[in-house]
């Protein structure tokens, strides 16, 4: 199996985080800690800062991104979805909304893959469904990063 490196292992880890975190609520400054103290992980700098960064950016805007995500999911309930479409839908939209350094695109095609791997096909395509429709209404660039802050 190749090695997951960079963005898409970011983002794996952002998403394992948030999903653990839901089931067992801890400090976040000491869940985060005891996430990074798992020898597994060896992050680059650049890596565990975005996770860290991503991570407080999806629970500090939660509230923001679940009513974004109730008005693209038909006003299903956020918590009704299933726990892993929940989170990898709270991250990708997340950085749709509040991360310019990030393609739309590239958000999506991320989260699929993520939902393909740890949730299945049908999983991937509803995540691809919700996120080409928040997608489609956003004011931005869908390819590229978002230069155009004023």
């Amino acid at each position: 199996m190749k090695k997951i490196t960079g963005r898409r292992q970011a983002r794996e880890w952002v998403v394992q985080f948030l999903f653990q975190t839901e089931f067992n609520p801890e400090e976040l400054d000491q869940a985060l800690e005891d996430f990074w103290n798992d020898e597994e992980k060896k992050p680059l700098d650049r890596d565990r800062n975005y996770v860290n960064e991503v991570i407080r950016g999806v629970l500090d805007q939660q509230f923001k991104i679940d009513r974004t995500l109730k008005r693209y999911t038909d006003n299903w309930d956020v918590e009704r979805l299933g726990a892993l479409d929940r989170t990898v839908l709270r991250v990708a939209v997340y950085e749709m909304l509040f991360r310019d350094d990030v393609p739309p695109v590239v958000s999506i095609n991320e989260a699929i893959e993520i939902a393909k791997a740890y949730s299945g096909q049908k999983s991937a395509r509803f995540v691809n469904g919700v996120l080409d429709r928040i997608q489609k209404e956003l004011k931005r660039p869908s390819r590229t990063p978002n230069t155009d802050n004023g």
